[in-house]
């Protein structure tokens, strides 16, 4: 068993809270269409319930919203569109106050273009102090019209942006690996590590209970900033984010709407990512946090190409956690989720760490999409999330998914994210559209306001909002509530081992003296012998063979 003292986050249930579509300042006023803190704070009572024990919010510091937050211009104040401190505050406590850890997100790799170190870079000019804070070189090329390197911005494009000196003259190019809207730091200036150590106490000494690392692997690049080696005719980014981006029903032929794995898409040559010098950044922020009581925790989104290298962020010095993408990666198949299992324990089996797993997030296609969509593919997530929540270590879910929310259509023109304007495929707006609360149409009581929210909703929603599956045993919510309370009663506080076996079609894992089986196939296996605890979906008489698409737990 698990010592009883054993820190809150190795087998916590995280929810992800995308604070732009969550609830809108309800039911405070607000009414702007866009969801806020004091929304949040009204909606804790419902996580709470849901089961989960602490929720992750996105970025609500001060921005101008070129990436929705992701490119902050305050690290230490909230943005207007989302409250204030005093709201943030707020927050923390009634989270608190009803048993709920309270996770925020940092973003280090890089800050928004109006924050004043880059406004301040711009202003002073080429080997200043001000511009060694960012990634500034001088083009190639006899008038250095090229850009400095080859590399490519995740978003689309080159990774360069040029900017003009005081006399109108174009000047130097600064480094973005992201929207021209995120200038790269330089983390080998002592200056930025230093800001970074002060807005981690910042937070801390508010009371936030852990920090989510966005782009955790992107802080060093190699000092050379050479070219990237890439095959012949790619000219694809060098990626960050992989191709589940993109709708599984996307027209062929387009090989930035193709269907693969993170792992298949990353290049082998990547001088912009996962930088051993990261390491140390980390091991200096472990020793602040250990510093703090409560078990304060970091969980790195580090996309790597292995499961070796994702677990070098999480040695006993370093980071708690970091996002198991391989698990989000895997396709619908036994074999591809039990090789995930397998090599996943593996890897982290020499440190501190518990695994986590997590199927979906504000970057990716939901993965009742990605599973095929419609009433099979919602099948499939909700067993695929009984499977996931029977594996030691945490959880991580992704708000929507309860509901079995699938990937929106949404128009061309109301698409807002960046990827979109820069490549013009779909992005992630698909998955970012706000939650339905209650009603029966647009904005399904997201906040007080009765016109459409940032992102429209669509108009079938009526039989997916929270009010509607409450009233529904048989609801995707239902689902989740039974299982989080399953996993409480049946898993926590397990230490025995735990094997993933393959049979065909079929995972079999074992976990102590609990059994999860889930049936990749098309047609019912037979299940071993076993109390039936709970299933992902309706069982044929006497339980004694799994349908397709399903999961079940056996005692």
């Amino acid at each position: 068993m698990t010592a009883p003292h054993a820190p809150w986050w190795r087998e916590a249930v995280v929810y992800q809270v995308y604070i732009r579509s969550f609830a809108d300042d309800f039911p405070q006023g607000g009414g702007d269409g866009v969801g806020d803190l004091r929304g949040i704070t009204s909606r804790l009572p419902y996580l709470r319930d849901l089961g989960v024990d602490a929720l992750w919010v996105t970025p609500f510091y001060t921005s101008p919203q070129h990436d929705h937050g992701y490119d902050v211009a305050d690290y230490k104040d909230v943005d207007r569109l989302f409250g204030t401190l005093a709201d943030a505050d707020a927050l923390v406590a009634r989270a608190h106050e009803l048993g709920l850890r309270l996770i925020v997100d940092l973003v280090p790799n890089h800050t928004s273009s109006e924050h004043p170190w880059f406004q301040a870079a711009l202003a002073a000019g080429p080997g200043s102090a001000e511009r060694a804070r960012y990634l500034f070189r001088d083009g190639k090329g006899p008038d250095g019209s090229e850009p400095p390197n080859n590399w490519l911005s995740v978003f689309g494009g080159p990774a360069w942006t040029r900017v003009e000196d005081a006399d109108g003259r174009p000047g130097q190019w600064y480094l973005h690996l992201f929207d021209p809207s995120q200038p790269d730091l330089d983390w080998r200036n002592p200056e930025v590590p230093a800001m970074f150590e002060d807005v981690l106490r910042f937070w801390l000494d508010r009371g936030v209970d852990g920090f989510r690392i966005d782009v955790a692997h992107g802080l060093f690049k190699e000092a050379s900033l050479r070219d990237q080696v890439r095959p012949e005719g790619d000219d694809e980014p060098e990626l960050h984010v992989p191709a589940l981006l993109r709708r599984k029903d996307a027209p062929a032929g387009d090989p930035g709407e193709r269907e693969h794995s993170m792992v298949e898409r990353l290049l082998d040559d990547e001088p912009m990512w996962d930088q051993p010098e990261v390491h140390e950044v980390y091991r200096s922020w472990r020793r602040i946090l250990d510093e703090y009581d409560g078990d304060r925790m970091m969980v790195a989104e580090a996309w790597t190409q292995t499961p070796e290298s994702m677990a070098r962020f999480v040695r006993p010095d370093e980071l708690h956690q970091t996002f198991n993408f391989a698990w989000l990666g895997a396709p619908w198949d036994a074999a591809a989720f039990g090789e995930v299992i397998t090599d996943s324990l593996a890897a982290l089996a020499s440190t501190s760490s518990t695994p986590t797993w997590v199927l979906s997030n504000h970057d990716v296609v939901r993965h009742a999409t990605r599973y095929g969509g419609g009433p099979a593919g919602v099948a499939r997530g909700r067993a695929a999330t009984l499977a996931m929540l029977a594996l030691p270590g945490s959880a991580y879910v992704y708000q929507g998914e309860e509901l079995g929310l699938e990937q929106v259509e949404v128009p061309p023109e109301a698409r807002q994210d960046p990827s979109w304007f820069r490549t013009g495929k779909p992005g992630r707006d698909g998955c970012r559209v706000p939650l339905p609360w209650s009603g029966a149409a647009p904005p399904y009581g997201f906040g007080p306001g009765a016109g459409q929210p940032w992102i429209p909703q669509p108009t079938d929603w009526a039989d997916l909002t929270v009010e509607h599956e409450l009233a529904d045993e048989d609801s995707t919510l239902a689902f989740y509530r039974r299982a989080l309370a399953a996993r409480r009663a049946h898993v926590l506080g397990t230490d025995e081992a735990t094997t993933a076996e393959v049979e065909g079609d079929t995972l079999v894992v074992r976990r102590g003296a609990l059994t999860a089986v889930l049936n990749t196939g098309t047609a019912p296996v037979d299940l071993p012998a076993g109390e039936v605890l709970i299933a992902s979906g309706p069982l044929p008489a006497g339980g004694a063979s799994l349908p397709p698409d399903t999961a079940v737990w056996l005692r």
